[in-house]
């Protein structure tokens, strides 16, 4: 071949390289102005990698797993075994807490209930499950009201009489159905008769409960009559103090009046009548 010849098809594949370098670096930036304005559709560029990939139809896009861009994992919530129960809560200004035990009973529940969605408050209810499992819709109707909901045992027994395959039991179906009808499984619970023992400690730790006792005692379960049971919540009355009283478990009338007469005093007095908060380790 000619020198003059090898020349010239030189020059020609040069031509032809550069042209095609063009027609690439300009459908490329053509692609991006159509990203940008929406004048037609648009490609993404492929992702980075030590090699191209096809892109994927939707189906197949479902069929992906997403690793890589979620949140990174929360550090799984422990609860203490504690050798007590909490007998307050903390809280800013004069915080009180308001507990009903052994319900929920469709004779007295609701009139609690309405009392305190009249003034606004929240209250704690520590359920029995034997007494849940049949009024679920009050229990559905604590979580629309923002109240909390305990566990307070299946049966109401006493515990320290009890082998740890019974206490589990008693707590774990209570727990089954507080979910199932409250949304969420609870966070705390009490034990009857205010018995505690080891296990069930470490069995509520377990299921991921704090145990909460009470500071002052209506007594309201003796019928002592109503104004007996707002003179012991008034004498009472301090900030941080729980108080304990029922809306099952027998004739909880004077329970539902003595409620309307010592609600609004204390909101009148500048307590805060609220529900506590959980601290996790």
């Amino acid at each position: 071949m000619k020198k003059d010849q090898l020349l010239s098809r030189l020059l020609t594949r040069r031509r032809a390289l550069i042209a095609g370098a063009g027609a690439v670096g300009a459908a490329a930036t053509a692609g991006v102005l159509t990203a940008v304005t929406g004048d037609g559709p648009a490609t993404s560029p492929p992702a980075a990698g030590s090699q191209a990939r096809r892109p994927l139809t939707s189906s197949a896009y479902r069929l992906q797993p997403l690793t890589g861009w979620g949140p990174p994992h929360a550090a799984p919530r422990r609860t203490l075994v504690r050798r007590e129960p909490l007998l307050r809560v903390s809280g800013r200004g004069r915080t009180m807490v308001l507990t009903f035990d052994d319900g929920p009973d469709p004779r007295y529940t609701p009139d609690i209930l309405d009392t305190l969605a009249e003034y606004d408050v929240r209250a704690m209810f520590f359920v029995c499950g034997e007494m849940a499992v049949g009024n679920k819709n009050l229990l559905a109707r604590m979580a629309d009201e923002g109240h909390v909901v305990g566990n307070h045992t299946w049966s109401h027994p006493l515990l320290t009489r009890l082998t740890r395959r019974q206490i589990r039991s008693e707590m774990e179906r209570t727990c089954d159905v507080i979910e199932d009808a409250y949304g969420e499984r609870p966070e705390w619970f009490r034990a009857p008769y205010g018995a505690w023992n080891r296990t069930a400690f470490q069995l509520g730790a377990e299921l991921g409960m704090e145990p909460l006792a009470w500071t002052v005692d209506t007594l309201d379960w003796t019928a002592p009559g109503t104004r007996s049971i707002v003179e012991r919540v008034e004498n009472g009355a301090a900030p941080g103090v729980v108080v304990l009283a029922h809306d099952a478990g027998g004739d909880r009338s004077q329970s539902v009046r003595a409620l309307r007469r010592y609600l609004p005093e204390l909101l009148d007095s500048g307590y805060h009548v609220t529900v506590p908060r959980r601290h996790y380790a």
